[in-house]
């Protein structure tokens, strides 16, 4: 059956290019894939022609709990943003640490850190607070190339913090590993990778940028009256409350899970707003701009059923198991990345469940080696074909140079982070007590 199935591969590989050539949208081209290789697999009754459709739909449903969580993580998000409490936070930032330069980096990179960490996706971090930590930044008298390639990383990273990581709950789900035990192997690399990226990169003042920076300044929002510290912490304590009751009092204490416990700090933030928000109107325009990635999340859990319905799934696992580990090491630095700018989070489904799998069998903490994935998928979202992240820390950064010349910006944050995941892999057995403590 080898042949059949790579035959199958091969038209999903040749469906997917086809509606990329027709600039169709990566959640289309995705769809066009799985579709293509659900009627391929027909020919070999691997999956008969009849229950295409019945694995299409069970396929959508498979990360129905990552879309839950997502919505309502955003929504949240996007409350705290129209309350004006991200602009309250960024312009206190800078007039208590401005002449603190290293300080005021490292607040701010926290702020980038906060959204993508809670909704699982860097873009929301660029999105609620990209525009005013720009402007921060470049009142910092920092390049527009150096603050693109500072929110480029921060908010890739973003994604990979805890307590939400996209690509983590898909290979958990996937491998059927419990999404547990995440909180140490992710929060500390994402920390002292995010200190360094901004360190090395906004550190240094330009002094050709003292006029900019000083226009930098007085363009930061203001906050609303009424606005203060207390509304703005309010919120998040309710969410960790909620996060940490459990833990402290595990036998006591109703288990809410994620969605409904960013539900409720959500109805806080409202409550606890100095100005009155159109939540309807909020909710709608926030699912709005969610789409594309909620869409996504479907058709990769779509891609995924057939996959596996087709032995194409089984295919890779086999193909990731005869390649020399070694090699295998030093080619992950090249596939996972280019896996997530080709199919953004269907690369976890395709790539990475065999790959866990196979790491896992060889003795490697499945656990941290995810982790580490997500630190290499993070940097995929600078790459072209999506090159997301990337294209929206040029956008709000207001650079205009070439494309090419904002990644290179990126080089030293990027090599620190590559090699950072690779030592995580290969020594992922010696860190498995980051997970225990985490639990």
């Amino acid at each position: 059956m080898t042949l059949p199935i790579a035959i199958i591969f091969i038209v999903m590989i040749m469906a997917y290019a086809l509606a990329k050539i027709r600039k169709l949208s990566v959640e289309t081209s995705i769809f066009a894939a799985a579709v293509a290789g659900g009627l391929a697999g027909a020919v070999w009754k691997t999956p008969p022609l009849r229950d295409l459709a019945r694995h299409l739909v069970e396929g959508s449903f498979t990360y129905l709990d990552v879309i839950l969580l997502f919505t309502t993580a955003t929504i949240f998000m996007a409350i705290v943003s129209e309350s004006g409490g991200v602009d309250y936070a960024v312009r206190g930032v800078m007039k208590k640490l401005s002449k603190t330069r290293a300080l005021a980096l490292i607040v701010l990179m926290i702020i980038i850190l906060i959204p993508g960490a809670l909704t699982g996706a860097g873009s929301v971090s660029l999105l609620v607070v990209g525009a005013p930590v720009a402007l921060a930044l470049r009142s910092l008298q920092i390049s527009p190339k150096r603050v693109a390639a500072i929110l480029f990383i921060t908010a890739g990273l973003a994604a990979a913090a805890p307590p939400v990581n996209i690509w983590a709950m898909i290979l958990c789900a996937g491998t059927a590993i419990p999404y547990v035990g995440f909180e140490l192997p992710l929060g500390i690399p994402v920390l002292v990778l995010g200190t360094f990226t901004v360190l090395v990169l906004g550190l240094k003042k330009e002094k050709s940028l003292a006029d900019g920076s000083a226009a930098a300044a007085q363009a930061l929002p203001e906050a609303p009256p009424g606005m203060s510290w207390w509304r703005v912490i309010v919120p998040f304590l309710v969410f960790f409350g909620l996060v940490a009751a459990y833990r402290i009092w595990p036998f006591s204490t109703p288990i809410f899970g994620l969605a409904l416990e960013f539900a409720i700090a959500a109805l806080a933030a409202l409550l606890v707003s100095p100005k009155r928000i159109a939540i309807l109107r909020l909710s709608r325009d926030t699912v709005k701009r969610l789409l594309p990635l909620l869409a996504t999340t479907v058709v990769v859990g779509m891609l995924q059923q057939v996959m596996t319905a087709t032995g194409v799934r089984g295919l890779l696992s086999y193909a990731v198991i005869s390649i020399p580990l070694i090699l295998l090491f030093i080619l992950l630095t090249v596939i996972i990345p280019v896996s997530e700018a080709v199919l953004t989070y269907g690369g976890a489904a395709i790539v990475g469940i065999p790959l866990v799998w196979y790491l896992d069998s060889i003795g490697l903490h499945a656990t941290v080696v995810i982790a580490a994935l997500s630190f290499l998928w993070a940097l995929g979202d600078g790459l072209p074909p999506t090159a997301l992240i990337g294209r929206m820390s040029i956008m709000v950064s207001d650079y205009k140079d070439s494309y090419g010349s904002f990644l290179r910006a990126t080089w030293l944050p990027w090599l620190v982070i590559t090699a950072t995941a690779i030592l995580m892999i290969v020594f992922s057995a010696k860190l498995a007590f980051l997970v225990r403590w985490s639990m």
